[in-house]
């Protein structure tokens, strides 16, 4: 149990210290852009010369005034501040300077999954079917966490992320996973939420339910860990069509292969884990991502030893070129 704090003490319980030395960001280079968002490469600079290199995320201004784009970008900083998980990247500030908010993050030394494909390619390499799994039971892992998360009642939050893809989720030069960018998710209280009038995600990573402009819950986020599972193996993405409307009109009726087919690194029981992570009837697709990362780890550490963030990290870091970044030198 916690004692109380002293009288003599200099702050005490449920007081509150006022902070006159303000953080202040130094944008390095931009790292990632998408629709809505910029991310930055920054230094933090503290007292008595303490630097930290973060994130920084930035709404683009022809958003800012958009209300409901800023609040969801607000809200997505409030919802991930108290998602605290290894393979989730993390929140640590929501600030605002000359009238534009911004999101100060955890800095992931590596790239996202689209650009780790690009790079395997390009060394003439193939992605072993044991990393491939192993990232995918990283992604489930996260999102168990997440799937499960409470508010300070614990009441669940039901959290959907909606936009599980190759460019949300990071992989480290030392092995780390990191599920990245809850800007669309599903969460009570925190997103302004137009299910059934907007098809949120990335067409070619939906689920049915999302292409179809239905409601979603966490299996959504299952059945597109499974296409980001199948890009991993297969080294391309089987639903992406010439335009959106392709994508969404595949991920909806078009026949799910028998992965076996596909390519030689499937087996069977990996082909089952895929056949059912895409089944387009819900009720027959895995219920949890407890349930998936089960059958993931038992597919890869079934015979005792497995693959670990180190082995990804070694994969990682034995690939040559790294793409390169624009500088921009910024302070906020």
């Amino acid at each position: 149990m916690l004692e109380p704090a002293s009288s003599h003490e200099r702050f005490t319980v449920n007081e509150c210290i006022n902070i006159h030395d303000h953080f202040r960001y130094e944008l390095v280079r931009k790292v990632a852009e998408g629709g809505m968002g910029v991310v930055y490469e920054a230094r933090q600079h503290g007292v008595r010369d303490f630097t930290k290199t973060v994130a920084i995320k930035l709404i683009r201004e022809h958003f800012l005034d958009q209300p409901m784009f800023l609040s969801n970008f607000i809200g997505e900083a409030k919802l991930v501040a108290n998602l605290i998980h290894t393979n989730i990247v993390q929140t640590y500030h929501l600030g605002e300077s000359q009238g534009m908010c911004y999101i100060a993050m955890e800095f992931i030394q590596g790239m996202n999954l689209e650009q780790f494909l690009r790079l395997v390619e390009a060394n003439g390499r193939t992605l072993p079917p044991e990393l491939a799994v192993f990232i995918a039971s990283r992604i489930a892992r996260g999102l168990a966490y997440a799937h499960q998360k409470t508010n300070t009642r614990g009441e669940p939050l039901h959290i959907v992320h909606r936009d599980v893809s190759l460019k949300n989720v990071m992989v480290a030069y030392e092995g780390d996973v990191k599920l990245t960018d809850f800007g669309i998710a599903k969460a009570a209280g925190y997103l302004i939420d137009q299910e059934g009038e907007v098809a949120a995600g990335k067409a070619d990573f939906m689920s049915p339910e999302q292409a179809d402009f239905g409601v979603t819950d966490a299996r959504s986020d299952l059945f597109s860990t499974g296409i980001v599972l199948a890009c991993l193996l297969l080294g391309h993405n089987p639903f992406t069509g010439e335009n959106a409307s392709d994508s969404r009109n595949n991920v909806l009726h078009m026949p799910i292969p028998d992965f076996t087919k596909e390519s030689r690194i499937v087996t069977q029981d990996l082909n089952k884990i895929l056949q059912r992570l895409l089944e387009r009837k819900i009720e027959k697709r895995y219920a949890s991502a407890e349930q998936l990362l089960h059958d993931l780890e038992y597919h890869i550490y079934r015979d005792g030893y497995g693959p670990t963030n180190e082995t990804l990290g070694k994969f990682v870091r034995s690939l040559k070129g790294r793409a390169s970044t624009s500088k921009e030198n910024e302070t906020i």
